[in-house]
């Protein structure tokens, strides 16, 4: 049952991003623009969900006997992240060398708002996975997040070393997987805070022509997106207000 159900999900992922668009679309039936934000909402929970149920297939495959990871795989899909935490937690570390199970755990750290524990715990996935695409997405999700805080207890130079390394992150995975476009619109929005926090009238932080670059590659991989989903209209608002943003760096 597993393997069919892998299959399927291994074909879907397989296509480029904008004809699963067109697929998903064309299923709900959705044709008013005014619900172009629902329409989008649900296909960014949909790909979400493709990376994820894939590495639970392969887990699947290969079921585990360790009663903790069943009952975190198990709150993982009921949406109980904070639960799967402790329950995979509880496995390791018998499992510290299974990439299946630290994924999962990797990614309830992240789904918990635990974004430094996500990163370190993807970091081990990719140790043993290093073709892991979903593993390399979702460290730079976390390490993006983590930078852009403008309130956060960072120092400006650490802020900026886990933004670049966020910006690495999703370069990794457009390496592996260069058809899909949500990696470059990921990667977009970090190199937008990098340049922001470039742009700032920091004496320790400040560099315009590093912040105009970064900008330049937040429009360029917009671009990417708009060419492959003419219609995206929140990426045309985006890249807009990065090219007003570039303009004003003094």
């Amino acid at each position: 049952m597993y393997y069919y159900i892998l299959r399927i999900v291994i074909d879907l992922m397989m296509l480029p991003v904008y004809t699963l668009k067109t697929l998903i679309l064309r299923f709900m039936r959705f044709s008013n623009k005014s619900t172009y934000k629902v329409q989008m909402k649900v296909i960014t929970s949909f790909f979400s969900f493709l990376l994820l149920i894939t590495t639970f297939c392969y887990a699947q495959t290969a079921e585990s006997t360790n009663a903790y990871v069943k009952l975190g795989h198990k709150a993982l899909l009921d949406g109980d992240f904070k639960n799967a935490v402790v329950q995979l937690e509880k496995s390791l570390p018998a499992e510290a060398n299974n990439g299946d199970v630290l994924y999962m755990l990797a990614y309830s750290y992240y789904h918990s708002g635990d974004y430094q524990k996500s990163i370190s715990t993807f970091g081990r996935v990719i140790s043993l996975q290093p073709n892991n695409v979903s593993s390399y997405y979702y460290r730079g999700k976390a390490r993006n997040y983590l930078g852009a805080q403008m309130t956060s207890t960072l120092t400006p130079a650490e802020r900026e070393k886990i933004l670049l390394a966020s910006i690495k992150d999703y370069s990794k995975a457009i390496e592996l997987k260069s058809q899909d476009k949500v990696l470059y619109q990921n990667r977009a929005f970090a190199y937008r805070d990098y340049a922001i926090l470039k742009g700032q009238k920091n004496p320790k932080i400040y560099n315009k022509d590093i912040a105009v670059n970064s900008y330049k590659s937040c429009i360029d991989d917009f671009q990417r997106v708009l060419d492959a989903n003419p219609g995206r209209k929140d990426i045309m608002d985006e890249m807009k207000k990065a090219k007003v943003y570039m303009a004003n760096i003094e």
